[in-house]
């Protein structure tokens, strides 16, 4: 692996992690020619509940800071004990994580800080443990999405900023900034984000959260009740995984 190749030598201890989200209606667009305009907002916020909540069950994880100016959103990810915070720059995803780094290193100068994508409703805390781990040692590390082409994670140890470049082709941009890139088997389900129907269906033969897999079942009881629809078109379940 190529980059920032010199361990860390300062100990990591538990991490805060900064997970962004849209406002509830302009989330997941390319979701809605298979969940429909209605559902599609309702998964997105699913998404982000599955994912904080593996998050929070994860054993390196010390806390996570949500940075959303969606206010049906905060109020149900801080039911779940995220810590959420005003979008602030309002000016797209990565001021968006960089302001949220900084909400978390206001109060621990020294906290290790990573970002998580709020659609990774598969999410398995241990995944996320070794994926985690695995990052104590490097100063800015990441993990490619399930395409190969994106990011769904990238850390900072203590005294090293995050410097996020998410968006598009990003995995080249992480690996031209000097970050390393996390080569682990079986982090299926850190790697596979949510973006369009191809995306969902991997996401639930993985075995989704609790929240999206509710959702979709419910979506799944619409559609087969909807006057005129086609034998075939129902969207299909998987069952929630035991976390």
């Amino acid at each position: 692996m190529e980059g920032e190749i010199a361990t860390n030598t300062d100990p990591t201890g538990p991490w805060s992690l900064v997970v962004p989200l849209k406002p509830l209606a302009r989330a997941k667009s390319r979701l809605t020619p298979t969940t429909g305009a209605e559902l599609r907002p309702r998964l997105a916020l699913a998404f982000a509940r599955d994912t904080v909540a593996a998050a929070l069950s994860c054993p390196s994880v010390l806390d996570v800071v949500v940075v959303t100016d969606d206010p049906e959103a905060g109020a149900a990810l801080t039911a779940i004990g995220a810590r959420v915070v005003p979008d602030e720059p309002d000016r797209g995803l990565n001021a968006a994580l960089a302001h949220g780094e900084r909400a978390v290193r206001a109060g621990r100068p020294r906290a290790a800080v990573a970002a998580l994508n709020a659609d990774l409703p598969a999410l398995r805390p241990g995944e996320l443990a070794r994926v985690l781990d695995y990052s104590a040692e490097f100063p800015r590390a990441f993990v490619t999405d399930a395409a190969g082409i994106g990011t769904t994670f990238l850390s900072a140890v203590p005294g090293v900023e995050l410097r996020p470049a998410f968006g598009g082709p990003s995995r080249a941009r992480h690996l031209d900034s000097g970050a390393v890139e996390i080569d682990l088997a079986g982090i299926d389900s850190v790697r596979q984000d949510v973006d369009t129907g191809d995306d969902l269906r991997a996401a639930l033969t993985l075995g989704v959260g609790v929240h999206t897999a509710g959702h979709w079942a419910a979506g799944a009881s619409r559609a087969a009740e909807a006057p005129g629809r086609a034998r075939g078109d129902e969207p299909s379940t998987a069952p929630a995984p035991d976390r």
